[in-house]
């Protein structure tokens, strides 16, 4: 978890599981752009580093946070996929709108991972401000596209 002490590119190297023949989706939102692309380049570097091919690494792009379900599922349903990693910034407004949204995508992941049993890997920041969310796609608190590809990585060992 994030706090303000911690920084999410640090992590542990237990359960780092070989992964050269393991294919990826990830899935990134056009919503929120100079954060999405962020993390995506977090998570598309950390894979690589750890011994990702790059033509094992499939990017999908989905207009906003919301669509990124779909696209999981779309994306898990191929054999040939390994994990799914949706990477997505939903920051707080006004109005409830926050809510409902992040409240779907956190189910719909979940329920996307369960369906296919494979790593579907939530990586929606939630933050109330655009610096917060700048803080955690390379900001003072790492990257959590970094932090969203270790969790597939790792869960691939499991």
């Amino acid at each position: 978890m994030a706090t303000h002490l911690k920084n999410l590119s640090q992590h542990s190297d237990k359960n780092i599981t070989a992964i050269a023949d393991k294919k990826f989706a990830v899935i990134v939102s056009e919503w929120n752009d100079s954060v999405t692309e962020a993390l995506y380049s977090g998570a598309y570097e950390t894979l690589v580093k750890n011994g990702a091919t790059r033509e094992n690494i499939i990017r999908k792009n989905v207009p906003g946070s919301f669509e990124l379900t779909l696209a999981a599922q779309w994306m898990a349903q191929k054999e040939e996929i390994d994990a799914v990693i949706c990477l997505g910034c939903v920051i707080q407004g006004e109005t409830r709108h926050f809510d409902f949204i992040c409240d779907a995508v956190a189910h719909g992941i979940t329920n996307v991972s369960l369906k296919y049993n494979k790593p579907v890997i939530f990586g929606v920041l939630t933050p109330n401000t655009q610096q917060q969310a700048l803080d955690r796609a390379g900001g003072k608190h790492g990257n959590k596209g970094d932090e969203a590809a270790i969790t597939a990585i790792k869960m691939l060992g499991f």
